[in-house]
């Protein structure tokens, strides 16, 4: 049973790890990305699409990596070029992805509900959840030792001091919005080629919030924000072991108070850490060359 647990937690704590890594790259250059679940959410969408027409996840997910890239281009556009509040436009992008994926389901395969399923034998067994731990390795290795990773950080603590330096603030802000999309789609492929086997409409159920929420707690770190991240997957794996308990009297638990579950430690967490948490200075500012 422990193990059973343990395996679920690292499995649904995958697509917050992508999510969460995608965030950090762009909060750390100073770019607030709320849109994480709308990235995460056509991500998971051209990786159903992408594996069911070439047959391999591999190249499915190459899709849901492009459509993540593709809307966060459209994120970068707003808040970057024509410098867009960013939670506003944050939130109508999610809102764009929410409308925009059954809008395309239905021209591609004439339902809103949800895309074919996938052949289990065209699905991943489990390279995502090692690729996740992976990206947590690498992304620590390049922000700690790299020069890259240096001017990441600069650009969300001191954009000034970065473009005294020579180094373009919106050219890194504009590659961090892209890298996060790019990571956010691969989310969301693990969604729907990974624990799931077709795309369904709104899937990611606010783990964008929650992998923001992970970032939080994880201090904008990539090790620290990956434990947060199996802390959010343990609550949900609970949460998928509990439908059906019963614990007192003859009747179950019912559904949906189960189903609040991760979402409640989501809020207890952040309510108890986020004013310990300092983000990056910058964190949301325009930047404007003087």
């Amino acid at each position: 049973m422990t193990r059973q647990l343990l395996e679920s937690t690292l499995r649904v704590s995958t697509p917050l790890i992508f999510a969460a890594l995608g965030g950090m790259f762009s909060e750390r250059a100073g770019v607030i990305n709320i849109a994480l679940e709308g990235m995460m959410l056509v991500g998971a969408f051209g990786a159903a699409v992408g594996t069911l027409t070439t047959h391999s996840p591999w190249l499915g997910s190459a899709w849901g990596i492009g459509a993540g890239i593709l809307l966060a281009a459209v994120y970068g556009i707003c808040v970057i070029r024509l410098r867009a509040n960013q939670i506003v436009a944050g939130t109508a992008i999610n809102m764009l992805a929410l409308g925009l994926t059954p809008f395309l389901c239905k021209i591609k395969y004439d339902v809103t509900g949800q895309t074919p399923a996938i052949p289990l034998d065209e699905r991943f067994q489990s390279a995502p959840l090692y690729l996740s731990w992976v990206m947590v390795v690498f992304c620590w290795l390049w922000l700690k030792h790299t020069r890259q990773g240096l001017w990441l950080s600069f650009a969300g603590e001191h954009p000034e001091a970065l473009d005294a330096a020579g180094i373009r603030v919106n050219r890194v802000r504009w590659a961090a919005v892209l890298v996060s999309g790019a990571l956010a789609g691969m989310g969301g492929a693990s969604l729907s080629v990974y624990l799931s086997s077709s795309f369904a409409r709104n899937m990611t159920a606010g783990r964008g919030f929650m992998a923001l929420a992970a970032l939080i707690f994880g201090k904008w770190k990539p090790v620290p924000t990956a434990i947060a991240c199996l802390l959010f997957g343990f609550a949900e794996a609970v949460q998928m072991r509990l439908q059906g308990v019963v614990i007192w009297g003859k009747d179950p638990i019912p559904v949906q108070f189960i189903q609040i579950l991760p979402y409640l430690v989501t809020i207890l967490v952040l309510a108890g850490f986020v004013g310990r948490s300092r983000a990056p200075k910058a964190l949301g500012t325009v930047f404007r060359r003087g």
